[in-house]
């Protein structure tokens, strides 16, 4: 059997486990059935293998960059019943991972650590994406934490002054600071995974008029800090904007040939010199858009195929409804339910049937065409083996791994 070889971002491969195959299998024939003119079929009953989960809207920074600006601080949170009740059905219908972001910052909502704890219990697999602001509480649940949970801290910078004026926290929150809670977490769990997250930011970029805080500069300087306070791995990714106009996160918009050329030449530099830094000492990380840009491939992984197939395996539940796609939260167009949507089987159910509609009437092809999508390769992959004549059992197994997509 294979084995996944790389755990962050190879989606085709990771729906490919043991654990997840299967459902994949029955989305295919069920493509395919609808396809070929069948109009008894259903829409495969799991639930997503991965969700996000946004437990609130709140949040203590006001970052420059940031694409959920036009939903954050709505006053919106998941209560503790519903949010449990929400993973006791999904748990139930075959939900193996939750990643806690998106919307806000985790760690303000009042429930969070009894949350983690009732993920825990369930056995699930848990990610936590933080500004770093609540490390105190994460600390207070690390224990908890197994070897293929992790914590992503939202840092994009290696200087104070950098850090300051990128995130512009409400609250004394410093580098510093957040290196001395981190030192804390890894002495009280060696086992869990921490991430330094640093998303590049280039000169010349504007979000409502505002000049953002370049950092590429800072790239090395970050993956010697991260090494030094004993992060696992560093994740560089491209700065998205949200689109004012359409609200859709947006890769290089607005952006000639020449700029595109010198951005590129610039963080493949400033990349190298961090991969110099680095040496054995910790992992660098690519996101698939990071990628695609320094390949000059970003046209490419904007455009996707008719339908997208990943919104069957993975959404994202948010205090004001639940999304099919990260890159469209808070968007109707791409609303599932209401943010209770999943509690109970009645309205787990009612969610599928909506999903199912989704799935055929949401456009990707048109509606993600500035998205530089994570997602592309995956959707290529299952649409290509959809349109084939391959029999679904030449789908080959992958060892399970870890379940976040």
């Amino acid at each position: 059997m294979e084995k996944l070889e790389n755990r962050e971002y190879d989606f085709s491969s990771k729906l490919r486990q043991e654990s997840i195959v299967a459902r994949l299998k029955e989305y295919i024939l069920w493509q395919r059935g609808l396809r070929e003119g069948s109009d008894n079929q259903r829409l495969p009953t799991f639930s997503p293998v991965s969700i996000n989960l946004d437990l609130t809207s709140a949040c203590n920074f006001s970052c420059s960059h940031c694409v959920d600006s036009m939903i954050i601080n709505t006053g919106e949170y998941l209560k503790l019943e519903d949010t449990k009740e929400t993973i006791d059905v999904l748990h139930a219908n075959g939900l193996l991972s939750l990643i806690l972001l998106g919307g806000g910052e985790p760690t303000l909502n009042k429930d969070f650590e009894e949350i983690v704890k009732y993920i825990k219990k369930k056995k699930l697999e848990v990610g936590i994406v933080t500004n770093g602001s609540g490390l105190e509480k994460i600390a207070s649940v690390v224990n908890l934490l197994e070897k293929r949970d992790w914590i992503r801290i939202s840092l994009d910078a290696a200087r104070e002054e950098t850090f300051q004026n990128l995130h512009q926290p409400k609250t004394k929150v410093t580098l510093e600071g957040i290196f001395k809670q981190v030192k804390n977490i890894r002495e009280i769990s060696p086992l869990v995974s921490l991430g330094y997250s640093f998303v590049i930011v280039w000169e010349g970029m504007e979000i409502n008029g505002n000049s953002l805080n370049p950092n590429i500069d800072e790239m090395a300087e970050a993956v010697r800090l991260g090494a030094e306070h004993s992060f696992d791995y560093i994740s560089f990714k491209p700065c998205l904007i949200r689109l004012v106009d359409s609200q859709k996160e947006s890769l290089l918009n607005k952006v000639n040939k020449d700029q595109e050329d010198k951005i590129i030449e610039k963080i493949k530099a400033s990349l190298l010199e961090a991969k110099t830094s680095a040496g054995d000492k910790i992992n660098i990380l690519e996101s698939v858009n990071l990628k695609a840009m320094l390949n000059r491939e970003t046209d490419r992984i904007k455009k996707q195929p008719k339908i997208c197939h990943m919104q069957f395996f993975r959404t994202v539940v948010t205090p004001s409804g639940i999304f099919h796609c990260p890159a469209f939260r808070g968007i109707r167009a791409a609303r599932i339910a209401e943010y209770n949507g999943y509690t109970g089987e009645a309205k787990f159910f009612k969610a599928q049937e909506n999903l199912a509609k989704l799935i055929f009437n949401f456009n990707a092809e048109e509606e993600c065409k500035v998205v530089g999508c994570f997602y592309h390769h995956v959707n290529w992959w299952i649409e290509n083996f959809i349109n084939s004549k391959k029999d679904i059992e030449e789908i080959a197994k992958v060892e399970d791994d870890n379940f976040f997509l």
